[in-house]
């Protein structure tokens, strides 16, 4: 595609604009471009980009902490960090050993929870997700029934109830 300005260069600079809905696309040169007072940016090399993109990350000092980097699994003998240079456990132990400083991660892969709750296929029988849904509110229910929070289990109960009928 050559320049839509001088028609003879390639064109190397792609600008799309949209106004009240309208797309327009203009197609120039480097030095048409330039010409036109349009800022042109040289690519980034690979190096450059990761290094941006690293640079925004936490450092591993700051999501595990400097104290906990010492400490091993006593099943496994794995420690936080060889988590961090391999970012597989050693064993499901780990989680347990390693708890403060893996929740943060937990969290955030999880949206802000701490645990998977995993995900119903959507082709999924409407039978097969009503069974979920109760499976789902008699956790709910056994949790409020243990932190005591009796209101709350009365109404889990109370769906439950409801959506067994």
């Amino acid at each position: 595609m050559y320049c839509q300005n001088c028609q003879e260069k390639e064109a190397t600079i792609h600008l799309t604009e949209i106004t009240d809905g309208l797309r327009t696309e203009t197609h120039l040169c480097e030095q048409c471009a330039q010409k036109e007072g349009v800022a042109v940016k040289s690519q980034l090399s690979i190096n450059e980009l990761l290094s941006s993109l690293l640079a925004s990350q936490p450092s591993d000092d700051e999501v595990f902490g400097d104290s906990k980097q010492n400490t091993s699994c006593p099943h496994c003998g794995s420690t936080l960090e060889q988590f961090t240079k391999n970012a597989v456990l050693g064993c499901p132990y780990d989680y347990e050993v390693f708890e403060k400083s893996l929740l943060p991660l937990i969290k955030k892969a999880h949206n802000g929870k701490k645990t998977h709750c995993g995900k119903v296929p959507s082709k999924t029988s409407t039978g097969t997700k009503k069974q979920i849904e109760l499976m789902k509110l008699r956790q709910e229910l056994e949790a409020a029934v243990q932190n005591e929070d009796y209101e709350l289990a009365a109404e889990l109960r109370d769906k439950i109830n409801q959506r067994e009928k």
